[in-house]
């Protein structure tokens, strides 16, 4: 280009970046408290705290330590979180997931006498309740579903009969979003959400994740159940079952590495779109900044605002209180 062409350049997007002022006026995607949700690991006791060693600055805590940190997220601006729970043991028919006493179950009442406004979400899978790690129950070797599916429906209802606002199937069984709706319906729950993981898969950016909820699969792994990274039209079938079915929210999981899936279930279908950020997500920055090989403050908030970019509507995430206070 010549000297007299560079004088005759009408449109210079620059102009648009050159101040702060400037660039925040015409920023298109803007990350704010009101779309993080706290994933919170509870485990039995009183008094505890024990940090995740794969996931620094991540926590399990007893239920009245839980209590403590949700007022803390409370008055950080964050009102949502999903509840994980260890419980005191785990069977084969994992029927400690649908104990009226259970972790879960005592968390949420706890929490809701102490934070009432807090939106729990909990999780809904049987992963920690089994000695398998996985998330149906098993039978030779199987990972069953119709079963599975029954164990669910009570776990779905156990939870909305404690206060849950949302319930969160993350098992990837086929058929359970329609029985969970119809058995929280039947049970009086009509006003309790489903927020369903529709696309979740086999990733391997799980691990602190299973650390943290001592779930990794004692056999095998997750390929008959959780989908192929490899799929996306898959993700498409999946996510629409489940909004016939009955999804109020839809999921997909992981974050990061799966922004494309957002970005389509955003333009296809006209449900609110959720992504994860996952453990292993966070513990890859996590161990990056400890090296001194990023700057984890920025890294987080780019992170987090790519999610928005891409049409996720809320996110998960274990950084949440981190970037509240950013936020802030």
């Amino acid at each position: 280009m010549s000297q007299i062409d560079l004088l005759n350049i009408v449109h210079r997007p620059r102009r648009l970046r050159r101040t702060a002022a400037l660039r925040n006026l015409v920023q298109e995607n803007t990350l704010t408290v009101n779309d993080l949700v706290f994933p919170l690991f509870i485990m039995p006791g009183t008094n505890g705290v024990e940090e995740v060693a794969s996931m620094p600055g991540s926590f399990r805590y007893t239920i009245d330590n839980a209590v403590r940190e949700c007022q803390e997220l409370w008055d950080l601006g964050i009102q949502a979180i999903d509840l994980f729970g260890i419980p005191e043991q785990k069977t084969e028919d994992g029927s400690e997931a649908y104990n009226d006493k259970g972790i879960i179950q005592e968390g949420i009442r706890a929490i809701k006498a102490k934070v009432p406004d807090m939106c729990i979400m909990t999780d809904v899978a049987l992963d920690p309740f089994t000695p398998f790690g996985h998330d149906g129950l098993v039978k030779d070797g199987i990972i069953l579903n119709d079963e599975t599916v029954e164990v669910l429906c009570k776990m779905a209802v156990s939870h909305a009969e404690a206060g849950a606002d949302f319930v969160s199937p993350s098992d990837m069984m086929d058929g359970r979003i329609g029985a969970i709706r119809e058995a929280l319906d039947d049970t009086g729950h009509s006003d309790v959400g489903i927020l369903s993981y529709a696309a979740k898969y086999a990733s391997s950016f799980y691990g602190p994740f299973r650390d943290a909820l001592h779930s990794a699969p004692q056999f095998g792994d997750k390929t008959t159940y959780q989908m192929n990274p490899g799929n996306t039209d898959e993700a498409m079938k999946e996510i629409e079952l489940d909004i016939i079915e009955g999804a109020d929210i839809v999921m997909v999981k992981p974050g990061l590495a799966y922004l494309d899936i957002v970005h389509r279930t955003k333009e296809r279908f006209d449900v609110p779109v959720a992504i994860y950020h996952v453990s292993g997500e966070y513990a890859m920055v996590k161990a990056a900044a400890a090296r001194g090989w990023i700057d984890e403050e920025r890294v987080m908030m780019e992170s987090l605002l790519c999610m928005k970019r891409a049409g996720a509507d809320i996110i998960f995430t274990y950084y949440a209180k981190e970037a509240a206070k950013k936020l802030r």
